[in-house]
């Protein structure tokens, strides 16, 4: 359905009928539905939902990898400061 809580404008709708579309496509459209997410909406359910509701019909689709990948990194803890710590004087 286009226009739902888990895909307020139709984003991920509009991926999987674009003939053709490829990965980084995906991406694009992935990162434009994540930054047009309400701040309190859960990403991780959502992205649960999304996938249970297109992956079956669309097997071969390249947003299944995009979305399975946005929810694996979202589990990976980030470290957050520089790439290294130096020790102080």
């Amino acid at each position: 359905m286009k226009g739902d809580a888990n895909d307020p404008k139709g984003l991920i709708f509009e991926a999987y009928r674009i003939d053709g579309i490829t990965k980084p496509e995906c991406r694009t459209i992935f990162l434009d539905w994540v930054l047009s997410l309400p701040v309190e909406q859960d990403t991780g359910l959502s992205l649960r939902s999304l996938i249970a509701e297109y992956q079956p019909g669309h097997p071969d689709h390249p947003m299944n990898d995009v979305m399975t990948e946005g929810l694996a990194g979202m589990a990976a803890p980030r470290r957050r400061g520089g790439w290294r710590s130096r020790a102080r004087n």
